[in-house]
């Protein structure tokens, strides 16, 4: 990975110049989107249906910043290019897939301002991921003319859900400066588990899937933050719906986001293939 320097000492001049790119505005929502199987980027469903109508609802963001499942690195990176490119980092689905390019811009500047933001870790800038389809695949959806700045932020896989939690909550300014801060992910997501007998099967969830999600989801609406981020701790259910965490983490993120008076609304809360979910959170 090439990466430009650490900024952390520039810092303050960084939010200066930001604020000025990025002025003040109401809150903004706060998304974690079930992305799913790639083919949603180019299918005709009612995951894809739940995107569109969940976008209706906010206002048209400044810019993006998403946290993706499909971007874990050693350390905390945001992409700081100006074109970011689409990624398609999968393999064996149609060439129509592989066509798709979603051609937003990025933001330099929220990237900077972004790393200005986190202080509890150094935030390094990237010149070479993009948009990975953990990010084009849903945003696509809900904005379809890609005239809206995106930049990435990575997982980092040696941080404990306690430190992605508290990552999250030092982006809370970016709420109120028009940037729609995305999760993607799915909190049920098992691939060795998948029946890929009934791949398409929508509804469809072994017992421990929706037994996990289910209790997710009463987590998410009592605000029970401190049990999400010690998943670990939630029983078997839990250990099969996580197998590994880099589909969940992005729930975290969001989840952090949240503020004292805020609605929590869930969307596309069903299962497929027996274990995943495409639940989606929306916090506003």
């Amino acid at each position: 990975m090439s990466v430009l320097p650490f900024a952390g000492a520039v810092g303050l001049s960084a939010l200066g110049r930001a604020s000025e790119t990025f002025p003040d505005t109401q809150k903004m929502p706060v998304l974690f989107l079930g992305h799913g199987s790639p083919m949603n980027a180019i299918e005709e469903n009612e995951f894809v249906s739940g995107f569109r109508t969940v976008a209706q609802t906010i206002p048209k963001p400044h810019a993006i910043l998403c946290v993706s499942a499909h971007w874990e690195t050693r350390g905390t990176y945001v992409t700081a290019m100006q074109m970011p490119q689409t990624i398609h980092d999968f393999g064996g689905f149609p060439k129509a897939l592989f066509d798709v390019q979603y051609p937003a811009p990025g933001s330099p500047e929220l990237a900077k301002m972004t790393q200005a933001l986190i202080t509890s870790t150094e935030v390094g800038l990237d010149d070479k991921w993009g948009l990975d389809h953990g990010a084009w695949s849903v945003i696509k959806h809900l904005y379809p003319d890609a005239d809206i700045p995106v930049i990435q932020m990575s997982i980092d896989v040696n941080a404990s859900p306690e430190a992605h939690y508290n990552i999250a909550r030092q982006l809370s300014k970016l709420r109120r400066k028009g940037v729609l801060i995305i999760g993607s992910g799915n909190m049920v997501h098992n691939l060795r588990a998948v029946d890929w007998q009934n791949l398409n099967k929508v509804d469809y969830g072994y017992d421990w899937a929706l037994e996990a999600d289910e209790q997710m989801r009463k987590f998410i609406l009592e605000e029970d933050h401190k049990s999400l981020i010690a998943f670990r701790s939630q029983g078997k259910a839990f250990d099969m719906a996580i197998p590994t965490p880099e589909h969940y983490l992005p729930l975290i993120y969001t989840l952090a986001l949240q503020e004292k008076g805020d609605e929590v609304s869930i969307f596309n809360n069903k299962a497929v293939a027996g274990s995943l979910t495409m639940t989606s959170v929306k916090i506003a």
